[in-house]
């Protein structure tokens, strides 16, 4: 739905960041996406990319862009948020989501945008970026996430395991004791299991651990192993993150730090955490070695979190920057 203009006016006054418009977009294999704009139609470009896999577009997320300067589009991936069908992982690829944004900039008669995400909307970013360089003006990262099997297994193992040792003990225990020497693996066969009682308690103990692994200061740093088995509500992103995840991404090895060399003459901004335990800095310096032009900006004492301490203000500070750069 697009409201008329007196009205998108009279919105736009009383609220600068409520959506232009909004509706949903048919994308083909049975999919529709939300798909929302905000700021001022002759603004700046851009879009940005939410994380997950699996988790979708909040309010807050159009405040990254100054509504005065930016005409920013947000959607939900399939799949994710209030596209739908919710949940669906049927005709899902990377490259699918690649041909969704090509969708969505043609609808909104788009030539080129600033592309922005974070964690997994940093993947979709780079390889968006990489398949249609012409179509990107700029791009704005936090928290280099590639997309590689080896990242989430790192993460949730040895990384896990040193920085929360009694949390990691957790983690395996939901595990029988013959699924434990590949733990990730294991998860990823559970949670992808149609059986409630095999993919319940596996999710939830996958998306405590991850939120855990996501805060500078995690709220909690144990599993509550006795209300994995109660019934509730079931999160989103681990069926997505799996489904993703053991198939690479959809990429082939090592693919977007292989292909990066197509980045060149597109300006980007990394903002990392330093003790980010999902997106190392280490992800982000691989990044920017093989991406000219590319500049990383470390938050000290954040994590992988946005909201963690600084961390939303350097990503709307690298945001304006980038437009600084496309508007030279």
């Amino acid at each position: 739905m697009v409201p008329d203009a007196d009205a998108a006016s009279s919105v736009k006054r009383a609220d600068p960041f409520a959506p232009l418009t909004s509706e949903m977009l048919d994308v083909g294999g049975g999919h529709e996406l939300y798909v929302e704009s905000v700021g001022r139609t002759d603004g700046i470009p851009a879009v940005y990319l939410h994380g997950g896999p699996g988790s979708g577009c909040q309010p807050d997320h159009r405040r990254l862009f100054d509504p005065d300067r930016f005409h920013a589009v947000l959607f939900d991936q399939r799949g994710c948020g209030r596209s739908r069908p919710k949940g669906s992982r049927a005709h899902n690829t990377t490259q699918h989501l690649i041909a969704d944004m090509e969708k969505i900039r043609e609808k909104f008669g788009v030539a080129r945008w600033m592309v922005v995400g974070g964690s997994w909307g940093a993947t979709l970013a780079l390889a968006y970026a990489q398949a249609h360089p012409e179509r990107v003006s700029g791009i704005a990262l936090r928290a280099t996430f590639l997309g590689t099997r080896a990242e989430v297994e790192i993460a949730f193992t040895s990384r896990l395991s040193q920085f929360y040792p009694a949390l990691y003990d957790d983690f395996l225990s939901v595990l029988p004791v013959e699924e434990r020497a590949q733990p990730v693996e294991a998860y990823y066969r559970r949670i992808l299991d149609p059986d409630p009682a095999v993919h319940g308690p596996a999710s939830r103990a996958w998306h405590d651990t991850e939120r855990a692994l996501s805060e500078h200061k995690a709220a909690k740093t144990r599993l509550d192993l006795a209300s994995l088995n109660v019934w509730r509500t079931l999160p989103a992103t681990p069926f997505m993150e799996a489904h993703y995840f053991v198939q690479d991404s959809f990429m082939t090895e090592n693919e977007l730090l292989r292909n990066a060399g197509k980045l060149d003459g597109i300006p980007g901004i990394i903002v990392q955490g330093r003790y980010d335990l999902l997106c190392p800095p280490e992800t982000s310096q691989a990044l920017a070695k093989v991406w000219p032009g590319s500049e990383i900006r470390i938050v000290e004492e954040a994590g992988h979190s946005l909201y963690d301490t600084g961390v939303r203000d350097a990503v709307m500070k690298s945001i304006a920057d980038i437009a600084s750069k496309i508007s030279r």
